[in-house]
């Protein structure tokens, strides 16, 4: 399939990335439903963020064209308790201006072959009922809904619902991890 976006590149996130990175959460804080911070990172705390995901050889990837940073998307941990340690959370953040254009569609595959690349064996998707992109990007690439939990958040003067959704990654469950202990490098570890 030929790459319908040659322009944009998918690479590791530096620390140099961090500005811009910071720019477009905060947007998405003040004007969207998917983070639940409501006040701005300073960049130190979004720097501690990445440094903690590279550190548990998780991705964190930013989609770039000509120098500009128009997205980024990493993986977590999605829990911190040992059992879950094959598991991982992620998310996606496109600059506003830059929304529509299918750097969703760059920046989620990408992730999900990393993820898979690092061990894990299911990926979640927390969104908010209300982001029918985000949710049309999750079932393009195989995530499939397992649960909506209701009116968990509030935000913007408004409930919201959370969608979880997942997907199954490598041989997910259809045998046990070669390490039968080890998996993502878990907080504290």
């Amino acid at each position: 399939m030929p790459d319908t976006f040659p322009t944009i590149s998918i690479r590791p996130s530096t620390e140099e990335d961090v500005a811009a990175m910071l720019a477009i959460y905060s947007y998405h804080i003040q004007h969207g439903l998917g983070p639940f911070d409501v006040e701005p990172l300073h960049p130190e705390e979004l720097k501690r963020r990445r440094k903690a995901m590279l550190k548990r050889k998780l991705p964190h990837l930013v989609a770039e064209e000509a120098g500009a940073i128009l997205g980024y998307a990493y993986a977590a941990p999605f829990r911190k308790r040992p059992a879950y340690r094959y598991t991982v959370e992620h998310s996606i953040y496109i600059h506003k201006d830059h929304q529509g254009r299918g750097i969703g569609r760059r920046l989620l595959p990408a992730l999900i072959e990393a993820c898979a690349a690092a061990g894990a064996r299911q990926m979640v998707a927390v969104v908010d009922s209300a982001n029918t992109p985000s949710l049309r990007l999750h079932e393009a690439c195989g995530f499939t809904q397992s649960g909506i939990l209701r009116s968990v958040g509030f935000k913007f003067g408004r409930w919201t619902d959370s969608v979880f959704m997942q997907r199954a990654l490598g041989q997910s469950d259809m045998a046990l991890p070669d390490d039968h202990l080890g998996g993502i490098v878990q907080a504290g570890d």
